[in-house]
C-alpha cells in the first residue's frame, strides 16, 4: 500500500531541494569534522616524535647549538606552548584526514557531475594526497639550507640567535604548505585539459611564459628566499609541468580521434570520398530491400 511506504521515491535525475542541499551538506561536514578531530587526536598523542621530526632540521645547524651545546628554541609566553601543541595537531590531524574530507566534498558535489567527470575526480583524487605530500617531504629536506643561510651565513659576532619557537614552526609549516600545494599544479593543468578548459595548443604557445611564471613565484613564495631552496621548488615543478603538458597532448589525440573528421573542414572545402563507407551504405540498403522483397 502506499501509505506504507518509508521514504518518498529517489528523483531519478539526482535533483534536490535547497533544504535536502543544507541538510546534505551539514552532514558532510560533521563527517570531516569527525574525521578531522580523529586526526587531531592522533597528532596530540604522538606530539613529542613529531615535534622532534620537524625540529631537526635546527637543530643541525650550528649556530642552534651556540648557547650550551644543546638545541635551544625559545618559549615567548605563557600559552605559547600549548598552542604549538594544538597547531601541530590541527596540521597533523588535516594530512592525516585529507582523504576523508576530500571525499565529502566529493560527494557533495558528485550528484551534479557527469559520469565521465566522476571517473576522472577519483583518479584527481588519488594522486592529489600524494603529490602534496612528495612536495612537502622535498621542503621537509631542505629546510635547514635556509636556516643555514640567514642564522649562520649572516650571523653577526657576538649576538646568539634565539630563535622563537612559534616563529620556527610557522617557518616549517610555511615550507611544507608551500612546497605541498605548488605540486599540485601539474594536476590543476591535467584538470583543466580534461574538462576541455585547456588545450595542449595552449600550453605550448604559453610555455615560456609558464615556465618563467614558475620561477618567479618559487622566489616569492619560498620563505628563506634562498637561491637553493627556490631552485629546489622551481625546477620539480617544471618538470611535473612538463609532463602535465605532454598528458594534455595524448588526451587530446585521444579528443581527436573520437570527433568527427569532417568537423575540422572549413565550409568551402570538400570533403573526402570515403568509398569504404558507401559500400556499406549500399549493402545494408540492398539487405533491406531483400528483406522488403521476402515479406
Amino acid at each position: 500500500m502506499k501509505f506504507l511506504s518509508s521514504a518518498p521515491p529517489a528523483n531519478p535525475e539526482g535533483r534536490m531541494s535547497l533544504m535536502e542541499h543544507l541538510r546534505e551538506l551539514r552532514n558532510r561536514l560533521i563527517k570531516a569534522i569527525f574525521f578531522l578531530l580523529l586526526g587531531m587526536i592522533v597528532g596530540y598523542v604522538f606530539f613529542q616524535p613529531i615535534w622532534e621530526l620537524l625540529k631537526e632540521p635546527y637543530c643541525q645547524i650550528q649556530a642552534a647549538k651556540e648557547l650550551n651545546g644543546k638545541c635551544n628554541l625559545v618559549a615567548g609566553g605563557i600559552f605559547s606552548q600549548f598552542f604549538i601543541r594544538l597547531k601541530i595537531a590541527i596540521i597533523v590531524g588535516l594530512v592525516l584526514s585529507s582523504p576523508f574530507w576530500l571525499y565529502q566534498m566529493w560527494a557533495f558535489v558528485a550528484p551534479g557531475l557527469y559520469q565521465r567527470e566522476r571517473r576522472w575526480t577519483y583518479v584527481f583524487l588519488s594522486a592529489a594526497v600524494p603529490l602534496f605530500l612528495v612536495g612537502a617531504w622535498l621542503a621537509y629536506l631542505f629546510i635547514d639550507k635556509g636556516l643555514q643561510l640567514f642564522l649562520g651565513g649572516f650571523g653577526i659576532e657576538g649576538v646568539l640567535p634565539l630563535v622563537q619557537v612559534d616563529q620556527y614552526l610557522s617557518y616549517v609549516l610555511m615550507m611544507l604548505l608551500v612546497f605541498g600545494v605548488t605540486f599540485e599544479l601539474p594536476l590543476f593543468v591535467v584538470m583543466l585539459n580534461v574538462v576541455g578548459v585547456l588545450t595542449f595548443e595552449r600550453i605550448k604557445r604559453t610555455q615560456r611564459i609558464a615556465v618563467f611564471g614558475i620561477f618567479v613565484f618559487a622566489a616569492i613564495a619560498t620563505p628563506s628566499g634562498d637561491p637553493v631552496t627556490m631552485l629546489v621548488l622551481a625546477l620539480p615543478t617544471v618538470i611535473l609541468y612538463e609532463l602535465a603538458a605532454l598528458v594534455a597532448y595524448f588526451n587530446d589525440r585521444r579528443r581527436a580521434r573520437r570527433v568527427d573528421p569532417d568537423a575540422a573542414l572549413a565550409d568551402d572545402e570538400i570533403s573526402p570520398l570515403r568509398l569504404e563507407e558507401i559500400d556499406a551504405e549500399l549493402e545494408q540498403g540492398n539487405l533491406e530491400q531483400g528483406k522488403r522483397g521476402l515479406s
